[in-house]
């Protein structure tokens, strides 16, 4: 009886270490947000979407209205990457072509021979996407979703890793053009930016002035080859999910489809964005499991451009975040 009463000695075998060695890219990932820090003030939640992005692999939608360093952001954020980098400015007058790549006849060879666009590259900024019309932006469709091209019956595949950065401003309707929903539909994020507050402005001038004539790109050091992302991509897709966690976020998704205020829900790629986004945060803080808040903080800006109101509430000033975020609310934490 009294062997019984003693309390049993804690197993010393039991390892409590994490699965995955994710100290590299927390190193990595830090040491960028530091170069990023040196010139963007604030938007600290921004960078860090916009590195989940990265190690989920997913394209982002940058939106916000003039000045607030939509574009400067996703150049920097390039130069902190040792890969190929491509800026693409979206104009009405822009055609397929002069995105993708044409065939031109070589008179040497006599035959044609493709000339390949500016998306072939690692990093592509987008610049005003809303500016082209449905034609150009439809030949975005294939290389965003299959990360390849097919020209003249040829199919050319992109080198990995490949994203897509897009900037649009949300106030100005002259000359713009709405996205398509199946283009919408590609993006892993959509990043909405806001104005910086009263010290963050007092500090972006401080920086300003303090810069005088000197380049702000010029000591951005490049940390990040191709090689390490696509490293710390595998890395992310092995972060554990648990059982009730899917769950979670299948109701969280289905629940937009049935949801009264929303006229359209989102798909089941919408499903699987924010299971990759999720394990994106995760592997950020340093974890190899994902946890609620990881879903929870994931399910925004995946799935706020990926829902439509219904004209009812738009007209109600109501906008797909808070009814998102109503959502999130409605249900049950796994536990």
């Amino acid at each position: 009886m009294e062997e019984n009463l003693i309390p049993s000695q804690p197993d010393e075998t039991v390892n409590f270490e994490s699965r995955i060695d994710l100290k590299p890219l927390q190193e990595s990932i830090q040491t960028i947000k530091q170069e990023l820090n040196t010139v963007i003030v604030g938007q600290h939640k921004m960078i860090d979407q916009l590195l989940v992005a990265i190690l989920s692999n997913g394209h982002v939608l940058l939106e916000g209205v003039p000045g607030v360093a939509k574009t400067i952001t996703a150049k920097l954020l390039a130069k902190t990457l040792s890969i190929g980098f491509s800026r693409i400015q979206f104009t009405p007058d822009l055609m397929p072509s002069d995105i993708l790549g044409t065939s031109v006849f070589d008179l040497k060879k006599s035959e044609f021979e493709f000339k390949k666009g500016p998306i072939f590259s690692n990093l592509i900024l987008i610049d005003e996407i809303n500016r082209a019309p449905a034609k150009t932006q439809a030949a975005l469709f294939e290389v965003m979703e299959e990360r390849q091209i097919t020209m003249d019956g040829t199919t050319y595949t992109m080198s990995a890793p490949f994203l897509v950065i897009a900037t649009q401003n949300p106030i100005e309707q002259e000359g713009t053009y709405r996205l398509p929903e199946a283009q919408l539909d590609r993006f892993l994020f959509k990043i909405n930016i806001d104005y910086p507050k009263l010290e963050e402005e007092i500090n972006i001038l401080q920086k300003e002035h303090a810069l005088l004539s000197e380049n702000k790109l010029g000591n951005i050091k490049s940390l990040l080859t191709a090689e390490a992302i696509q490293q710390f991509q595998v890395l992310v897709k092995q972060v554990l999910v648990e059982p009730n966690l899917l769950e979670y976020i299948a109701k969280l998704v289905v629940n937009t489809r049935e949801n009264g205020f929303l006229y359209l829900g989102a798909s089941p790629r919408a499903s699987i964005a924010i299971l990759n986004a999720a394990k994106g945060f995760a592997a950020l803080r340093g974890r190899d499991f994902v946890t609620p808040e990881d879903i929870k903080e994931a399910a925004i800006p995946v799935l706020q451009h990926r829902v439509i109101v219904t004209p009812e509430r738009e007209m109600e000033g109501i906008t797909s975040k808070e009814i998102i975020q109503q959502i999130i609310e409605s249900i049950e934490i796994p536990r």
